[in-house]
């Protein structure tokens, strides 16, 4: 370890007083927001009290099932649930409740919301552990693909039923991927279509990286990319992916085996 990672204050890498919107604010509003912001989640508070977050998925499931969005709020949509961190918390300790929880964590000085963390947030904090730790224990091999010829919609229904993130497009050249980033830029674009092709809408190249790199490598990818799903080759053929949350969950697995006393 070069750091003290339990040291670390949330404050140093928590988004700083995230926008807040009202459940009845139009989900094209709430979409045009997370995009100009590049945020993937928003706020949703009535008054002073925050009732939840809004993330992408929300907005892949109504898409998935067809609905208007011009007509949906917020609210409509429904949001994720959050859990409460205080001001003084350490990274350790907003990493231990996020993989306790499985949720997002809202940053709380009393009863007054000062900040938001992230999977991504996290793990710029993490990257600060130098360890030799393969991946090979945190590679996704389920990947789900469909062809570049299929539809947005059928995409967007394989990424709500299988509760991923991200589809692989196959028949392009190179690997590319289409993910709930690409959606919300696309009906953002006021051109959504149900019947587009997916594959005229995806990022080429996928971002990769061969199986034998470190965790360590793999999160600094993602962080200088700007991504949270990185694809994993070996022999130049696709065998995985490996996600932000993933790597988190190994960061700590690794941290807690060195047993620090400080």
């Amino acid at each position: 370890m070069t750091i003290k990672i339990r040291t670390l204050p949330i404050t140093n890498y928590m988004t700083a007083y995230p926008i807040t919107v009202e459940p009845q604010v139009p989900l094209s509003k709430a979409i045009e927001l997370m995009v100009e912001r590049d945020f993937g989640n928003l706020v949703i508070s009535s008054g002073d009290i925050p009732k939840g977050i809004l993330t992408e998925r929300e907005i892949i499931r109504a898409v998935a099932e067809s609905q208007n969005l011009k007509e949906l709020t917020t609210n409509d949509v429904g949001y994720q649930p959050f859990s409460r961190l205080e001001l003084g918390a350490t990274v350790l300790d907003a990493a231990h409740l996020m993989k306790k929880t499985k949720s997002r964590l809202l940053v709380f000085e009393d009863d007054k919301i000062v900040g938001i963390v992230t999977v991504s947030d996290l793990l710029r904090a993490f990257l600060k552990i130098k360890t030799e730790t393969s991946i090979d224990n945190i590679i996704s091999t389920n990947i789900q693909k469909c062809n570049k010829t299929d539809s947005v919609i059928h995409a967007v229904k394989l990424m709500h039923e299988n509760r991923v993130g991200s589809i692989i497009i196959e028949g392009m050249n190179g690997h590319g991927i289409f993910s709930e980033r690409d959606l919300l830029n696309l009906l953002y674009s006021n051109d959504f279509q149900f019947h587009m092709e997916v594959g005229k809408y995806s990022s080429l190249p996928m971002i990769t990286a061969d199986h034998k790199i470190k965790i360590n490598q793999a999160a600094g990818i993602m962080a200088s990319n700007n991504i949270k799903r990185l694809g994993i080759t070996k022999d130049d053929s696709l065998i995985g992916v490996i996600t932000a949350r993933d790597l988190l969950d190994a960061y700590q697995d690794v941290y807690l085996a060195t047993k620090p006393e400080s």
